[in-house]
């Protein structure tokens, strides 16, 4: 799973990418220029991972990840740093990269500034999702143009025919100012759109980047933003300056704000309820792993996230549930119990899952 930041400049995208990798990048980094964005993983905790280690006491344990990626904001001193409502959020050079992650987080800030005055989050997010729709309505008419051309050339036919037809319904969409995550598209269409990574049909989530002595305060705000996007909020100063402190200072630190949870995992678990992730297992005397996958991904994709060739190969999967065996206290007692079965390659993957994998390549 990797997750875009992207926000107007000054949001505070890349203090809160430090906060939550524990990175040093430099925050003044859209002013020196820079175009390749910061990168960094997080690990997901889960609580299973370890209860299942202490029954196979593997050589190795490994957590699944996120990959952030904080994009450099567009420079405001440049002609390419003025959106049509205001200074813009992505410079052009850093559309393409942003198409190319799974999700974006959209960072508003919620703190005043010397520089642009007063916060207004919800003013930032519509010059946000302007520049998003604008861009991708670029990105459908002119291939419009394209296979318009082709037509007066003779080249038709019935899968150009069906691009277009879908692609007319995006750009009449996008041109009315409705982002494609509302746009009622079927299997087909999906799949005739897939290759143009559409800014607007990711999957989207908000992070207000409060003031500490702001943090908890915005109530109504927050409504507001849930009521269009999975939103949370983080003080990302306050945040950075708690992912330097040692264990014990962090908690008391923690205590002091009312943070059960620390910016890290309230984000990987708003991600994976957002975004619509679960975790499954591989188990045993060399390593428990877990791995995340969309909901509902058949047993052969799970098998793809492992290795390509265990789905080339599939045969079939077999299955247990992580709280049957922590319940019974080892996988032969979950055989006897009935529990343990052998599924195809169309089952839906539950989170939770133990899966091991028969093929044969």
């Amino acid at each position: 799973m990797k997750i875009g930041f992207i926000g107007l400049p000054k949001s505070g995208k890349t203090t809160l990418f430090n906060a939550l990798t524990g990175s040093a990048a430099a925050v003044s980094a859209t002013r020196a220029g820079r175009a390749e964005p910061n990168v960094a993983a997080i690990k997901v905790g889960d609580e299973r991972i370890e209860r299942l280690s202490a029954i196979y006491k593997p050589k190795r344990i490994v957590y699944p990840v996120i990959d952030i990626v904080d994009f450099a904001g567009a420079d405001p001193a440049s002609g390419a740093g003025v959106g049509p409502v205001g200074p813009a959020a992505l410079s052009s050079d850093v559309v393409s990269l942003v198409r190319q992650v799974d999700a974006v987080a959209l960072v508003l800030r919620g703190f005043p500034s010397d520089l642009l005055g007063a916060a207004a989050p919800l003013a930032d997010l519509r010059r946000i999702e302007e520049e998003l729709l604008i861009a991708d309505l670029i990105v459908a008419e002119k291939r419009l143009e394209k296979i318009e051309l082709g037509f007066k050339k003779g080249l038709r036919s019935p899968s150009l025919v069906a691009e277009e037809q879908v692609l007319r319904r995006v750009a009449a969409h996008l041109d009315g100012g409705h982002s494609l995550r509302e746009l009622d598209l079927g299997d087909r269409e999906l799949s005739l759109l897939r290759g143009f990574q559409f800014l607007t049909l990711k999957q989207a989530l908000v992070i207000l980047n409060s003031h500490e002595s702001l943090f908890g305060k915005n109530g109504p705000l927050l409504e507001k933003l849930g009521a269009e996007y999975p939103a949370v909020e983080f003080a990302g100063e306050f945040e950075m300056e708690l992912s330097r402190l040692d264990d014990a200072s962090r908690g008391d630190f923690m205590a002091d704000m009312g943070l059960p949870e620390s910016a890290h995992d309230r984000l990987t678990a708003l991600a994976y309820e957002a975004l619509g992730y679960i975790s499954f297992f591989t188990v045993g005397e060399d390593e428990v792993r877990a791995w995340n996958v969309r909901r509902d991904a058949t047993a052969l994709e799970a098998a793809a996230a492992i290795h390509s060739d265990l789905a080339r190969g599939f045969i079939a999967a077999e299955c247990f549930a992580c709280e049957d065996l922590l319940a019974a206290g080892s996988e032969r007692a979950v055989k006897e119990n009935g529990r343990f079965r052998l599924a195809g390659k169309d089952y839906a993957v539950r989170d939770g899952d133990i899966l091991s994998i028969r093929f044969n390549v």
